[in-house]
């Protein structure tokens, strides 16, 4: 039993140390490991699975908006990114070279992709030719590089996983609805299947993409009360179609530049629902995207065993067959104790429990991750049941993770009032801002809070700048941030 004990407590509190609990938590789930290279981890299988169960969403999403899948290289010529001047200087600090190959010196430096604008405008520029090829729609998933000084697992690595969109359109108008229509579908995956609520906005100038012309996203709120830009979607104007010479022949037989967008998010999803729904007892995983949605485990004496554990197999091939991500736990040599705290850490969202009573009377027992109600089901109504319970802890996690960031949203007039906010508490600030680089600028060197976005829907319309006082030309959403 210590030995038990001692699996199931060896993860910090939340209120202790929030960032030990979160490495306690993914470490003890299996849900990464550390590789011998700085800033980069392994994926193990059970952290591997969330990013297959987003991924797979996601890109039925795309698909049915009209987006195919390609790939593109991971290398790209140092000469690209000079191709577009904000571009290079936004991501140069961040980007590894590789000088040399087969012990000889490359003729051009090649960057290991950080993004893919540069290497896709190129592509592009040769398959356009006129208004009958476009629009192009196309997403890539792929990993990319991005060497970070600090590193959190998930949240922000030296490599990491994501999708990126990249799409060309003969209007402005078509690419500004295109820029839009992905950050609702990313605002409706995070809400629907994420269980996370978000922020929907439009990005400072400063906060923006490195050579777009608008950058928006969708922000959340983490349970330490920082911010985390969950994903973003930029209209790119005419910037990179210059650059790349992505032209087209209009309707009117004239040579024309696309207008382009891209999106994209990543494997910070991962992190984002940690921080989330995770608590002291571990995980706490949305049930759409749950590697494992039921645990099932048979519980009585030896005697009953045999009879028991077949019941469960005949119920758990009911639950697969209809889709279920089921999965049974009969081992002898562990105690159901053991069992109900180790997937409690590891976060699956219904445990069942059969024993011989339950058979004698035809009954399961279901229990919450969230809730941890326990609710006595009849076998025949298993399917419907399981599924009812699912939905329920959906709506249960989507409602919690609200209220948290409703009691964690302050209304602010000025730098002062916030500042005395972060001192005391954690959360958000709604504020006015005038527009200048200077006050922004000033926001996070007092502060280290950043502009997270504009909101498309602020609870109120501030009126002046929390820094000079001067007329606000926008309410903002500033917050500390991963």
């Amino acid at each position: 039993m210590s030995k038990e004990k001692q699996f199931v407590t060896e993860i910090t509190p939340q209120g202790e140390d929030f960032s030990r609990w979160y490495i306690d938590v993914i470490k003890k789930a299996e849900l990464m490991d550390y590789s011998p290279v700085r800033g980069c981890i392994v994926f193990r299988p059970e952290g591997f699975a969330l990013w297959e169960n987003i991924q797979s969403d996601l890109d039925r999403r795309f698909k049915e908006t009209g987006h195919r899948n390609a790939y593109f290289p991971l290398f790209i010529p140092e000469s690209f990114f000079q191709k577009e001047k904000e571009h290079v200087e936004g991501f140069n600090p961040e980007l590894p070279w590789v000088t040399e190959a087969g012990g000889e010196k490359l003729e051009e430096r090649l960057a290991i992709r950080p993004t893919s604008e540069t290497i896709i405008g190129h592509m592009y520029s040769k398959w356009i030719q006129s208004y009958r090829d476009l629009p192009v729609l196309i997403n890539q998933w792929a990993n990319v590089v991005r060497w970070e000084k600090r590193t959190l697992p998930f949240l922000r690595t030296s490599e990491f996983l994501w999708q990126e969109g990249h799409t060309a359109h003969e209007t402005e108008e078509e690419a500004r609805q295109e820029t839009m229509q992905m950050l609702n579908t990313y605002k409706e995956f995070a809400e629907d299947v994420l269980a996370i609520p978000v922020i929907v906005g439009q990005k400072t100038p400063s906060e923006r993409f490195a050579g777009a012309v608008d950058t928006y996203s969708i922000e959340a709120m983490m349970k330490d009360g920082r911010a985390v830009q969950a994903g973003t979607s930029h209209y790119l104007g005419d910037k990179f179609a210059i650059a790349f010479d992505i032209k087209y022949l209009d309707r009117n037989n004239t040579l024309q530049y696309c207008h382009t967008t891209s999106w994209g998010v990543s494997t910070r999803l991962i992190g984002a629902l940690i921080m989330v729904h995770g608590d002291d007892r571990g995980l706490a995983l949305p049930p759409k995207i749950a590697p494992t949605q039921v645990v099932m485990i048979p519980i009585g004496p030896p005697k009953t065993r045999e009879q028991v554990v077949g019941r469960v197999d005949e119920l758990f091939a009911q639950l697969k067959k209809a889709g279920v991500r089921v999965k049974v736990d009969d081992r002898s040599d562990v105690s159901p104790g053991w069992k109900f705290n180790e997937y409690e850490m590891r976060g699956v969202p219904i445990r069942l429990e059969l024993g011989p009573r339950d058979m004698e009377n035809g009954q399961a027992v279901l229990v919450s991750r969230i809730s941890g109600e326990k609710r006595i089901i009849k076998q025949d109504n298993l399917l419907e049941e399981v599924q009812r319970m699912l939905d329920e802890i959906h709506a249960d996690m989507y409602n919690r993770a609200l209220q948290f960031r409703s009691e964690h949203f302050y209304s602010v007039e000025t730098l002062d009032e916030m500042k005395a906010l972060l001192e005391e508490k954690r959360g958000f600030s709604l504020a006015g801002w005038c527009g200048s680089d200077a006050c922004e600028k000033q926001v996070k060197e007092e502060t280290g809070a950043t502009s997270r976005n504009i909101p498309f829907e602020p609870a109120e319309k501030k009126t002046k700048c929390l820094c000079c006082g001067e007329e606000a030309q926008h309410t903002v959403v500033f917050a500390r941030a991963y």
